[in-house]
């Protein structure tokens, strides 16, 4: 009875990284959008990405605050709330400012689910077992991310067209906030503990939680740059339509899940050392083959690459900066996920780039360079696991 109850509180807490990866749908949708709205440049359209990142920068640390305050399973059901208001705005009504609106409110519930969801997996499971767990829920939210392109493209012919994704992603949120709050997980936070900004960003001091949190900025931004930029290389490189283009974002996706998959079964085990080094190395050679390929399959073999190289490395920087000070668990996630605010910081750039070079290849080569701080964090990483 005791293992079926631990069963049901991680899979509840599982679903809630499938909900997390609702916000990757931004990448496909900013080409539906570019492609319904003409008269946007890229350096416009890559302001939904602005809009939705901007967030993890300004809430992420009150956030850990509110958390602190309520509990992790209450700001993780908060979140999902937000997701439901957010996807209810396109099906009332549709242009590029509600757009706007609608990806900064999914920004807002997805910087409280990630600081909440990530602590909140401590509570149910053991220390031993938290790298392999926080991977496997990369992995499922690498699923959700994965199937988001395929369901906007097999809605195409519907009344809202690609739009009809959104009412699916209010019924899934609204069940994970069911289940959730249907599930009894005790809170493992210590109550005399307080987070403040002070106290929070403090972390800082500790050079390897700066460093970490450093990955983490590249990481994303990285992450939401390839996600926009992607299906815009296909399209340019190819010619193809913005749907197939769109399913080329799946192939990522599917990537990264198989990695994550892969990952949370080797990490129980392995030296999250050598398979941290090994994916920094493999999605730098996914980058390069990128930047040169002109085969549209072999384009897409380089960003499978990618994917792999890229599936498991937030989860093992998160992990790590969890354990280095565990009774600081909650302004450490608060931290860690100020940093996926490189969301919002890196597609505008790319944004400007590709405006400026006429050339997505350019942003391609604007990502490898980018990536090569995590051939630096290496080190760090040797130097945190021994």
């Amino acid at each position: 009875m005791k293992n079926n109850t631990s069963t049901i509180k991680i899979l509840s807490v599982m679903f809630g990284f499938f909900i997390m990866g609702f916000v990757d749908i931004i990448g496909i949708s900013t080409n539906y959008v570019k492609n319904d709205f003409s008269h946007l440049t890229d350096s416009m359209v890559n302001l939904i990405s602005l809009s939705c990142f901007f967030w993890f920068l300004v809430l992420s640390v009150p956030a850990g605050m509110l958390m602190n305050k309520i509990g992790r399973k209450r700001t993780v059901l908060i979140s999902f709330a937000f997701h439901v208001l957010a996807m209810c705005l396109p099906l009332v009504t549709y242009d590029f400012i509600t757009i706007l609106i609608m990806f900064g409110l999914i920004g807002m519930g997805n910087t409280l689910l990630q600081v909440s969801l990530n602590p909140l997996v401590a509570d149910v499971v053991s220390s031993d077992k938290l790298t392999g767990t926080l991977t496997l829920g990369q992995f499922v939210k690498a699923v959700s991310s994965f199937i988001g392109p395929i369901l906007a493209a097999s809605v195409i012919g519907s009344t809202l067209g690609w739009r009809m994704v959104f009412p699916i992603y209010v019924v899934l949120s609204g069940l994970a906030f069911i289940w959730l709050s249907l599930t009894p997980i005790e809170d493992k936070r210590s109550g005399n503990s307080v987070i403040s900004i002070s106290s929070t960003f403090g972390l800082f001091k500790d050079r390897y939680i700066l460093a970490f949190f450093i990955g983490i900025l590249v990481l994303v931004g990285v992450d939401v740059g390839m996600n926009v930029t992607f299906p815009k290389l296909l399209m340019e490189k190819v010619g193809l339509s913005v749907e197939d283009a769109g399913l080329g974002n799946s192939i990522y996706f599917l990537s990264r899940t198989v990695g994550a998959f892969l990952g949370g079964i080797l990490l129980m085990k392995s030296s999250e050392l050598k398979f941290f080094t090994y994916s920094v190395w493999i999605a730098l050679v996914g980058l390069f083959l990128l930047c040169i390929s002109t085969n549209v399959w072999v384009t897409l073999t380089c960003v499978a690459i990618f994917g792999l190289g890229y599936a498991n490395l937030f989860s093992i920087i998160f992990s790590l900066a969890l354990k280095r000070i565990p009774d600081k668990t909650n302004e450490i996630s608060a931290l860690l996920i100020v940093g996926v605010s490189g969301g919002a910081i890196l597609p505008p750039i790319l944004g400007v780039v590709t405006d400026i070079f006429k050339d997505q290849v350019a942003a391609i080569v604007l990502i490898a360079v980018i990536w090569c701080y995590l051939l630096w964090l290496i080190g760090i990483v040797r130097k945190t696991s021994k």
